[in-house]
This record gives C-alpha cells, sequence and structure tokens, in this order.
C-alpha cells in the first residue's frame, strides 16, 4: 500500500493526504468527550465540521462553542493549523524535527502543496514557514486576549485567545464564542477588528510573498513580479471592496465595511448579520470571495495573481500589445492557465448552486450562489442557512469546500496525467467573438 501511494502523482498524494485528515478528524469529533453534554451530533455534521476545518474555511453546520468540549475546540483548531499550513507542510516538519532529511519526492509534495517554483531551499522554506506561523498567531493571541479578558474569566480567555489567532492567521471563520454569533458583539472593538484583520491579510498574503517582503526589508524595487502583483491586487481589492461595501450598505461603519472587505477574501468571520444585507452587499462579497488570497497562502479562491494575468491577458488582446507589468513580461502560458482556472471554478461554483436549489427549493438563488462561492473560496460567510441544509446539500457543500482548498485546476488533473503530443495538427479556422 505504502509503495503504491509513494508511485502516485504528487496532487494525488496531497489529495488523499487531505482527506485522510477530514477523515480522523471528524472521527475525532465523534468521541463522547469531545461532545458537551445533552448535545447530539450526527456523523454528517461532525464531517462538515472537520472539512471546514481542514480546509479552512468557517462554514457550519453545529456551532463549535455550543457544541464541542474544550477537546472538542483543540481538535477544530488543530484542523485548521494542519489546513492552513498543509498536510505536506506538516509532514515535512515533523520530518525536520526527528532530524532526518527529506527526499526528492518529499520536496516535490512541499513544492505542488506551496506553490513554491524550486527545489532548492525546501528546509529553509519549512522552517521560515513555520516560524512565520508562530510569530503571528502568538503576536495575535496576545493582542485578542487584551480584548477578550475583559469578558471572560482568564483561562477562558486565552484558550479563546489562541483559538480566533490560529482561525485567523489561517483564514479560516471558526470561532468558540457560542450561540452563532461570530465576532457580532466585538463589531465596534478597534482593537479586536484590526488584530483580525491584520491577521487576515498577513495569512492571505503566502508565506513566499511574506519571506519575501521582510527578508528584502520592505524595498519595493527588490521585489519580485509576483510579490508586487499580489501586494497590488490585494490594495486594490481591499479598497475598492471596502468602499463599495459602505455605499451599499450604508447602515454599516467604515470599520465593518473594512472588515468585511477582508474577511470576504476567505477569513468568513463577520462583525454583522449578513441576513440583513441587500443583494447589492452579498454581490459584492461573492465577488471577493471568488477571486480569495494568494498563490501558497492559507486562503482559496482563483487567487489574486489569476485575475491580474486575466486582465492583462484581455488588455493584450484588446490592444495588441504586450503582456507586461513591473517591467516584466507575463509567462505566455499564464494567460492559458488562468483562464482555465476561473473557466472551472464557474463551472463548479454554477453547478453547485443549481444543485443546492434542487435539493432545496426554498433556498433562495443569492443565499444558494453566495453559500457555495462562500464553500469553494474556502471562506466561511454564510447568510445563515448552513444548519437548515438538507444531508445532501451538506455534502455538495463538503465536496466544494475540500475542491477549493485543493484547487479546481488540481482536481481536474488527480485521474489524468499525459506526458503531451507528439503529433501536431494543421491549424483549423474559427470565428471568435
Amino acid at each position: 500500500m505504502l509503495n503504491f501511494i509513494k508511485r502516485q502523482p504528487a496532487a494525488r498524494i496531497i489529495a488523499f493526504g487531505f482527506l485522510m485528515v477530514i477523515l480522523i478528524g471528524s472521527a475525532l469529533l465523534m468521541l463522547p468527550f469531545a461532545i458537551k453534554d445533552d448535545v447530539e451530533l450526527n456523523y454528517i455534521d461532525a464531517l462538515y465540521t472537520s472539512t471546514s476545518a481542514v480546509c479552512v474555511t468557517g462554514l457550519i453546520a453545529v456551532d463549535a462553542g455550543d457544541t464541542f468540549t474544550g477537546f472538542g475546540q483543540a481538535v477544530i483548531a488543530t484542523l485548521i493549523q494542519i489546513g492552513g499550513l498543509g498536510v505536506t507542510t506538516i509532514g515535512a516538519g515533523v520530518i525536520i524535527l526527528l532530524g532526518k532529511k527529506i527526499n526528492l519526492k518529499g520536496r516535490t509534495l512541499i513544492r505542488e502543496g506551496s506553490n513554491y517554483t524550486s527545489l532548492k531551499g525546501t528546509v529553509k522554506l519549512i522552517r521560515d514557514i513555520f516560524i512565520t506561523t508562530v510569530i503571528f498567531e502568538t503576536i495575535g493571541a496576545i493582542l485578542s486576549f487584551i480584548v477578550f479578558v475583559q469578558d471572560y474569566p482568564i483561562s477562558q480567555a486565552i484558550a479563546i485567545s489562541i483559538f480566533h489567532s490560529i482561525a485567523a492567521f489561517n483564514n479560516s471563520g471558526f470561532d468558540i464564542l457560542g450561540n452563532y454569533q461570530n465576532l457580532i458583539p466585538y463589531q465596534t472593538d478597534i482593537l479586536l477588528n484590526l488584530v483580525t484583520c491584520f491577521l487576515i491579510i498577513f495569512g492571505g498574503l503566502g508565506f513566499l510573498v511574506i519571506r519575501e517582503v521582510l527578508g528584502k526589508r520592505f524595498k519595493w524595487r527588490k521585489f519580485s513580479m509576483h510579490t508586487k502583483v499580489v501586494l497590488v491586487v490585494t490594495l486594490f481589492l481591499l479598497t475598492s471592496g471596502t468602499i463599495l461595501i459602505k455605499v451599499s450598505e450604508q447602515n454599516i461603519s467604515w470599520l465593518g465595511a473594512f472588515f468585511f472587505s477582508v474577511s470576504a477574501r476567505t477569513a468568513g468571520f463577520s462583525t454583522y448579520s449578513l441576513a440583513t444585507f441587500r443583494s447589492a452587499s452579498l454581490l459584492i462579497i461573492i465577488i471577493l470571495m471568488f477571486v480569495g488570497a494568494s498563490p501558497g497562502s492559507t486562503g482559496g479562491g482563483i487567487k489574486t495573481t489569476t485575475l491580474f494575468v486575466l486582465f492583462q491577458g484581455i488588455k493584450s488582446a484588446a490592444t495588441n500589445k504586450q503582456e507586461k507589468a513591473f517591467k516584466y513580461s507575463v509567462p505566455k502560458d499564464a494567460f492559458k492557465k488562468a483562464a482555465v482556472i476561473t473557466l472551472l471554478a464557474l463551472f463548479l461554483v454554477i453547478t453547485s448552486t443549481y444543485l443546492i436549489m434542487m435539493l432545496d427549493p426554498n433556498v433562495a438563488f443569492i443565499d444558494a450562489l453566495f453559500e457555495m462561492t462562500s464553500a469553494f473560496g474556502t471562506v466561511g460567510l454564510s447568510t445563515g442557512i448552513t444548519p437548515d441544509l438538507s444531508i445532501g446539500s451538506k455534502i455538495i457543500s463538503i465536496l466544494m469546500m475540500y475542491i477549493g482548498r485543493l484547487g479546481p485546476l488540481t482536481i481536474a488533473t488527480l485521474w489524468y496525467f499525459s506526458r503531451g503530443e507528439n503529433i501536431k495538427y494543421p491549424d483549423g479556422n474559427i470565428a471568435i467573438g
């Protein structure tokens, strides 16, 4: 069995690894001492919770604070951490701690899982990822504790702060405050809002970008094209998202609009009830969720770089000029890959939305579309329909979260790998547009 797994392509091993962690997590959440007294939990909801945690989504069929004990909540936090860093990264970290060397197959897995372009410096990359994670989550927990200790006993405030910091940095919208309230009680707390946004933004930038920004001491001219694209698109989405949400939803504050603009990019925390939002506001959030975070980060979506390459390709086709940015030319195959990813993502979201409305006829179109985009983007925001979905709809949502975490292109290539074609065919004529 082990030899069979070793012979599989990297994408299949990564997909299998995530699946195994999800199944183990669901089994642990079903243990009697993981569930609070007088609370009944069926397996589909445990599986849903485990999938949502491993895929760093945050969609919940049951409230984590009301349903699970301290042990169960620790399991969820661990699953979020594994899902955010990646199964291969966690495995490689354990190997390094044991003092063993990572072979070529292991380095390939890490490269695939982290969107790293080279096999060189893999061990150093893993160490940097762990160190970065510890630093950000520690700072986040300390600052969050300042807020939570005002409302909870010290021991409980520590637990909530650690859980919140892990969930925020890994772009997972889980909370353990109970009563499905998420961060609504803290919608006016400037410190917690900004700390949460800080963790989400840096978690969504990607470890390679953070590494480069810190390593080159914030000197813009020394940044690679990838880092510049990620930073520019992220800033554009945060700014435009904040303005559009505030314009369409005037009852919330500018802080609330900024928070949703940040959180919609795969985090899933909410400081206002989305059930009261206008359709225009929900549409803006759907677009932000669909785009998502950046490659190599803890977030999902089609990614900021995909959006950038798409616009560059369209601009190039319209102006008949070379695709370029920041004094670099865009790689030739980048637009084709970006277009494939976007079309696959659109197909998945539209198809799953249709299936949800067929299985649950009472669910409104905007709510179903919002739910499935949130699942695909591994966001976790919801208009409140998740707990009431049928078993069939929950299974579809589970599949969407799984696909969203791995990426639609990875899923599409799981069962087919080709060395390419040696035969060339003459060009045909086809009218476009």
